[in-house]
């Protein structure tokens, strides 16, 4: 039997759509955040040292990283291939998505949203005005000219593809549900018609809704 552990509002969403999505069974393992730190929970670690999710255990074999577990479900529970192109340009894009999405987008939102809080609890008192001047600078300066780029980057992409790798939709969709959710709600997607679009459509389909229904509240997915 799979078992996700699966931490509230995390990219561990991603992985119980994966399972919906290919009909494979599987049970969960819920944690939850620190209400303050919005960190974790210690007891992930003994599940994997780094104690992040999503952590995938199948069997002996335990998996961590959104894209090696989506590869592997993809590879050892897909035999229909219904999930990866065939078409040799496609599974190029389709590749490139899987890792895009953390190694390029996902860094940029994660700093926004540490800069964005640089002026609340847990920082202290009386370093918060100066704390929150910086972080309002930093996006101003950086973080939010670079998020622009990225998602005219991506809805050119979506004008020219129904789909992140092509024609039909795959895994690389998938994979890319949290980080253009996460830029939906630290920015919006005004004036992205077609990124727009391609949430909804993916937000639509009965797999993540099934998702969201065994993974309890998803903040980010409204």
């Amino acid at each position: 039997m799979i078992t996700v552990h699966h931490l509230n509002n995390s990219r561990s969403q991603r992985i119980l759509w994966m399972l919906e999505e290919l009909g494979v069974p599987y049970q969960i393992e819920r944690y939850q955040r620190d209400p303050h730190t919005m960190l974790a929970p210690e007891a992930l670690k003994k599940v994997h040292p780094l104690g992040k999710s999503p952590v995938l255990t199948d069997n002996d074999l335990t998996l961590a990283e959104s894209g090696a577990i989506i590869e592997y479900l993809q590879e050892t529970y897909d035999a229909q291939g219904l999930l990866k192109p065939t078409d040799h340009f496609a599974r190029q894009s389709f590749r490139y998505w899987l890792h895009y999405a953390e190694g390029s987008l996902m860094p940029l939102l994660v700093m926004k949203l540490i800069f964005s809080r640089l002026g609340k609890p847990p920082v202290p008192l009386l370093a918060r005005p100066i704390a929150g001047a910086i972080g309002k600078g930093v996006q101003k300066a950086y973080l939010d000219k670079q998020l622009a780029t990225h998602r005219g980057y991506l809805e050119n992409h979506l004008a020219e593809n129904a789909w992140f790798a092509g024609a039909d939709f795959s895994a690389a969709d998938i994979q890319m549900s949290f980080p253009v959710e996460g830029l939906n709600a630290r920015g919006g997607l005004s004036g992205c018609p077609h990124l727009s679009g391609w949430l909804k459509k993916v937000q639509a389909r009965p797999a993540y809704q099934q998702a969201l229904k065994q993974g309890g509240p998803y903040q980010i997915a409204g």
